[in-house]
């Protein structure tokens, strides 16, 4: 996913033209000369934004029912997609600062998953975003239609539709809102079964429990095996086996991978969410027919809280049934391919308050701005032999005749501009459908579905881009003890961390039991850690 669309992403769209430049944006692949698309940056944003429209489905109400164009990964790992990019391109600078720099020639972001987003500047430089005890986070209104604790995020302004978070972005839509409150659900817990923590060690424990379920949960999600395994050395990451990722002396966002292949959560939307028994609507209006949609930048509904069973295995959801069953089934993302829902083909003015308004399309036209090579250069710099063009197919991942046709089919009518010469990423989701296998619906054995996953290109950048920002954060699980994992064992996924923000039954003791391993400048900590090793 990405943020808000209607502004530059500060930093990225100021990344330095030079090829040896690394500033806080850089490129992976330096010497790679830039794609275009045309003879001149007008006909080839034109000849981009026909590629966009190409990739837009046709709009389709959203259902209940199992849909063809379904994966086998829960919904919530899309909007985990959005906040992790939020995360890792948060900026913590003042509008003071911001206006001291109206250029973008500093960027102040800090690439690494540390939970900036969530924590901002901190509960002595933001205290209004926190409880008298310096510590607990605040919330807004009750929300009801799921969880009977869910609450507004804390809001301000003009008809209190401000969210007062640490990453306004956060706000966007209901879906990622409410992901936002469950991070700070899972901080106050921890706040209120350990009040002698500080605020540091409370930031800690629930950072690494974050890093752990991007790197060991979210990751083999949208990634191939095989390329996690290429980065392994006796089953653990190994920052020597970063091949492409390097950053000369601090950790650096690759424009290449915020630019194109990490955007690949775009694919993953669905048309519409059912959000609980009351609410089924698209993610943006689709006028006439939805003139309401999941938006966000404004005061929560008061009837959308979201059931979270419909989003992710933690309870069990049958696949398949009645209506009544249906409207209550686990919702799964739609696989990854070259084909953007409709409802991202017209971007709402308060996401997109610039033309033009295809999610695609600016995908295509930001590619083009940033200079970035084609998926065929890329590939043969990873000694990956590149695809062909018959092999690159524009539409939907779902194995019927004609859904996707190759990106050179004179029925698409893109002429010559994409021969041997395909955007970067519309080239990684091409490469993604060639990679589809089956795989088990959580809580449901016997139903497995065609998954998708990127590739030896898009699936090698974005896993050397996750493990290299987490070997470059000092502060990071991976550093300060390699061998952390929560104490409930090896298996923890978002499901888990989803239930213990929720306040689960049964969550209390895996937190007691990983107290000190969270804090391994203590000696006690060391003997636990030590301990839970021998074991």
């Amino acid at each position: 996913m990405s943020g808000r669309h209607s502004e530059a992403v500060r930093g990225l769209m100021a990344t330095k033209r030079s090829r040896l430049f690394q500033g806080t944006f850089g490129r992976m692949f330096r010497l790679i000369p830039a794609a275009t698309y045309g003879k001149d940056d007008a006909e080839s944003e034109a000849n981009l934004l026909k590629l966009g429209a190409v990739m837009s489905a046709e709009f389709e109400a959203p259902k209940d029912v199992k849909d063809e164009e379904e994966s086998g990964i829960p919904t919530l790992y899309t909007y985990l997609a959005q906040f992790i990019d939020h995360d890792l391109t948060f900026d913590p600078s003042s509008i003071a600062q911001k206006q001291n720099d109206v250029d973008a020639l500093t960027d102040f972001r800090s690439p690494a998953f540390d939970l900036d987003s969530v924590y901002g500047r901190g509960p002595s430089d933001q205290p209004y975003l926190f409880d008298t005890d310096g510590k607990t986070f605040l919330f807004g209104h009750p929300l009801k239609g799921g969880d009977p604790r869910a609450r507004d995020l804390q809001r301000a302004g003009p008809g209190a539709s401000r969210a007062l978070i640490g990453d306004p972005r956060n706000d966007e839509n209901s879906l990622v809102s409410q992901l936002h409150g469950l991070f700070l659900r899972f901080h106050n817990r921890v706040v209120a079964e350990h009040p002698a923590w500080s605020f540091e060690d409370v930031q800690q424990f629930v950072r690494f429990h974050y890093q752990f379920v991007v790197l060991n949960d979210f990751l083999p999600r949208i990634v191939i095996p095989s390329v996690l395994a290429e980065l392994k050395s006796h089953g653990h990451y190994d920052r020597h086996k970063l091949e492409f990722f390097h950053p000369r002396n601090q950790s650096f966002m690759p424009v290449e991978f915020a630019g194109a292949c990490y955007r690949l959560g775009h694919s993953m939307v669905r048309p519409g969410y059912r959000v609980n028994d009351g609410i089924l609507l698209p993610i943006f209006p689709v006028p006439p027919d939805f003139p309401d949609g999941l938006t966000g930048f404004r005061a929560m509904p008061p009837d959308r809280g979201i059931d979270w069973g419909r989003f992710i295995d933690i309870d069990v959801r049958s696949y398949d049934g009645t209506d009544a069953v249906n409207r209550k089934r686990l919702q799964f993302a739609y696989r990854l391919d070259t084909s953007l829902v409709n409802p991202l083909a017209n971007l709402p003015l308060s996401v997109a308050g610039d033309p033009p308004h295809s999610l695609a399309g600016r995908n295509l036209v930001r590619s083009l701005r940033l200079g970035l090579p084609s998926g065929q250069r890329v590939a043969r710099a990873m000694r990956v032999t590149p695809l062909k063009d018959r092999d690159i197919l524009i539409g939907k991942a779902t194995g019927a005749a004609g859904d996707a046709v190759p990106i050179n089919d004179k029925s698409l009518g893109l002429g010559k501009a994409f021969e041997e010469n395909c955007p970067l990423w519309t080239y990684i989701l091409a490469e993604a459908m060639r990679h589809a296998e089956p795989v088990k619906i959580p809580v449901l054995e016997s139903v497995k579905i065609d998954t998708p996953r990127l590739g030896p290109v898009g699936g090698r950048v974005v896993a050397e881009v996750f493990v290299g920002l987490l070997f470059g954060d000092p502060g990071s699980f991976l550093n300060v003890d390699p061998l952390w994992q929560p104490a409930a064992g090896p298996g923890y996924a978002l499901k888990d961390f989803v239930k213990f923000a929720l306040g689960g039954e049964g969550q209390r003791e895996t937190i007691v039991e990983a107290d000190l391993a969270v804090r391994p400048s203590r000696k006690a900590g060391t003997k636990a850690r030590r301990g839970k090793r021998r074991g």
